[in-house]
């Protein structure tokens, strides 16, 4: 059986992937949504703890696809770092992603950049990115960005400013770059930048919302994929 742990990105909680979850566990894989977390000065580092304490309950069982949206493309990575062994693939979705010491502010554009860092100090006491509205995220639909606005959450500065450590040995894993088309930022480039193959996906970038459904389609892919490559390694044992 494979484990989907499903890392949501910025100013989002695990709910972002409810329309995605039954849709997994209905195929026959497991689902994990850790929470990163709503209260707190936290930082990248401290959500990439939560992810790997998340990795450390699946146990060996079957394989381990680890996904991250926007954001999270950063905390996934720096996770898998730290578990190589326990993580078979990485899937990120519209994900940030770079080197050893990458982070949002290193990536992002300086005009994004100025505006977080302007938002938190006018609204957010210095320590907290207010959150922007739906259509920030492509999210048009008035039930949906009804929803969506009820739940988006400020999100720590320090997650923003501090930039990944990692040992090199995320390389070893396997990855695929979901990018939405149109993308408002170059995340084909992003995930080809690190080694992962791209594949893109009709909708804004909360698809996870408003296309679940091909998403999941593509993340039980990366899943048959993985089952594929274990059986050819295990014939040539």
């Amino acid at each position: 059986m494979t484990t989907f742990v499903l890392v949501h990105g910025a100013w989002h909680g695990p709910w972002a992937w409810d329309r995605i979850v039954p849709l997994l566990r209905a195929a026959g894989a497991r689902a994990l949504t850790p929470d990163l977390g709503a209260v707190g000065d936290r930082g990248l580092h401290d959500d990439a703890g939560t992810v790997v304490a998340a990795i450390d309950t699946v146990g060996q069982e079957g394989e381990l696809v680890l996904v991250g949206h926007s954001y999270a493309g950063l905390v996934v990575r720096e996770a898998a770092d730290a578990r190589p062994d326990a993580v078979g693939h990485i899937v990120l979705v519209d994900g940030w992603a770079g080197p050893d010491g990458s982070g949002m502010f290193t990536l992002a554009p300086d005009a994004f950049v100025d505006a977080m860092r302007t938002a938190a100090e006018t609204s957010g006491h210095g320590r907290r990115i207010p959150a922007p509205p739906p259509e920030a995220f492509g999210i048009v639909d008035a039930d949906d960005t009804a929803w969506l606005a009820a739940r988006l959450l400020p999100q720590p500065l320090r997650t923003f400013t501090e930039t990944t450590r990692l040992t090199g040995a995320v390389d070893r894993i396997p990855g695929t770059a979901v990018h939405c088309r149109p993308g408002a930022y170059p995340f084909d480039r992003f995930g080809e930048a690190v080694g992962y193959r791209t594949r893109a996906l009709d909708g804004p970038h909360d698809v996870m919302l408003t296309r679940p459904e091909p998403l999941a389609r593509m993340l039980m892919e990366t899943s048959e994929d993985l089952f594929v490559q274990e059986r050819e390694a295990s014939s040539l044992e």
